[in-house]
């Protein structure tokens, strides 16, 4: 796996570490970036079953009016 190396504001990752409760700071910030990409994978995956939903209803033929 490729590493990337970053710089940060110190404050920031003293903050992280402190609310995610791990001691190292390398694996802090990537416990938190871990933590974002599987929110954006369930966001992504509850839009999509809601759009196929109102697919499945916009399909359905509807009843006549009057």
């Amino acid at each position: 796996m490729a590493k990337v190396s970053i710089s940060l504001d110190a404050d920031l990752v003293v903050e992280v570490m402190a609310l995610a409760g791990i001691g190292s700071p390398q694996d802090a910030v990537e416990a938190i970036v871990r933590d974002y990409v599987a929110r954006g994978h369930r966001t992504e995956a509850r839009a999509g079953l809601r759009e196929q939903g109102l697919r499945e209803v916009d399909v359905k033929p509807r009843e006549p009016e009057g």
